[in-house]
C-alpha cells in the first residue's frame, strides 16, 4: 500500500483497533475498523497473526517494540517483518527501523511518548530528521488539544493521537485538536 492510499484509509477511519491479545483481535476482526495496530505476539505467532488480519481485508500494523523476539530490533527485523508476515507495517519508538521500514515499502509510525517538554524536543528534532514516517503517534492521546496542536505544527506528518482514549468525548477532542486518527484497544469504540 502506498503513502497516500494508507493516509486516505487512515483519514476514512479515525479509529485504529489496537490489540492487546487472541482476544482482542478476534473482536477487532468482527468491527468496522480498518486499521489494526498489533501490540502482542511474538517472532512465531506474529505471520498468522497478520495474515487473519489480511485475510480479514483490514491493515495491520506491528509494533516492533512489543514483539517478542523483535522487541530488542535490529534492522533484520524488519527484514523479518517485511520477508515473513504480511503485515502492512510498522510501529516504533525508534526512528532508525522506521528508516529502514520506508526503504523496504513498509508503512510507519513513529511512536513518541510526551511526558515533558524533553519529549516535545525530541518531536522537534524528529521533524527537522530525513527520516520520516508515514505517521507520528502521541502518548497518552487524552492529553490537552494545547499539546495536540503543538505537535501538529512542528511535526510535517500526520499525527495519532494513542493511550488513554476511552470514550467518543476523548476522540472528538482529538480529531478536534488535530489528530488525523486516534488508536484504542477500548473496543467498544472500534465500530462507527
Amino acid at each position: 500500500m502506498d503513502h497516500n492510499k494508507f493516509l486516505n484509509l487512515v483519514e476514512s477511519n479515525p479509529v485504529i483497533a489496537s490489540v492487546k491479545n487472541e482476544e482482542g483481535l478476534k473482536k477487532a476482526l468482527q468491527t468496522d475498523a480498518e486499521i489494526i495496530f498489533i501490540l502482542y505476539g511474538d517472532v512465531c505467532t506474529i505471520p498468522a497473526i497478520t495474515e487473519r488480519i489480511r485475510n480479514a481485508g483490514k491493515v495491520s500494523m506491528v509494533h516492533m517494540d512489543l514483539i517478542g523476539g523483535l522487541s530488542h530490533a535490529s534492522e533484520a527485523a524488519v527484514d523479518y517483518i517485511r520477508q515473513y508476515t504480511a503485515a502492512d507495517g510498522i510501529i516504533t519508538t525508534k526512528s532508525g527501523l522506521a528508516e529502514k521500514a520506508n526503504k523496504l515499502g513498509l508503512r510507519t509510525v513513529l511512536r513518541f511518548f510526551v511526558l515533558d517538554s524533553m519529549a516535545l524536543e525530541n518531536i522537534r528534532r524528529q521533524a527537522k530528521s530525513s527520516v520520516q514516517p508515514d505517521l507520528i503517534e502521541i502518548l497518552p492521546g487524552a492529553v490537552r488539544d494545547k499539546i495536540i496542536k503543538e505537535i501538529c505544527s512542528i511535526v510535517k506528518v500526520p499525527l495519532i493521537a494513542g493511550g488513554l482514549i476511552s470514550s467518543k468525548e476523548d476522540i472528538t477532542y482529538a480529531l478536534n485538536a488535530g489528530a488525523l486518527a486516534v488508536s484504542s484497544t477500548n473496543e467498544n469504540l472500534w465500530n462507527r
